[in-house]
């Protein structure tokens, strides 16, 4: 029984992440988690203290990236993260930090 040989699509994840997620090398832990799952996309401090995500890729890994966000692997201490997923625009090459 075949369930679907199909290649899933891509999302887009928008996120911002709250807590102490600046100067603790968070941006750089994002960009090779980020490269570990594939994904293409951008992370970048904003003056607010939060950080700005967005990636790009299959559904599943993405989802890891979000899962990976949420936990106590990533850096620094994240108290919330909001989030919203859309429809891939493949705008982006690769996965970088601004």
């Amino acid at each position: 029984m075949t369930t679907g040989s199909h290649q899933q699509s891509d999302i887009r994840l928008s996120a911002r992440v709250f807590g102490v997620v600046q100067g603790v090398g968070f941006r750089f832990w994002t960009m090779g988690k980020a490269d570990e799952l594939a994904l293409k996309g951008v992370v970048k401090n904003l003056d607010d203290g939060s950080v700005s995500i967005v990636a790009e890729g299959p559904e599943d890994r993405v989802h890891q990236l979000l899962d990976w966000l949420r936990s106590a692997n990533a850096p620094g201490r994240v108290e919330r993260v909001e989030e919203s997923i859309s429809e891939a625009e493949g705008s982006f090459h690769d996965f970088r930090a601004r």
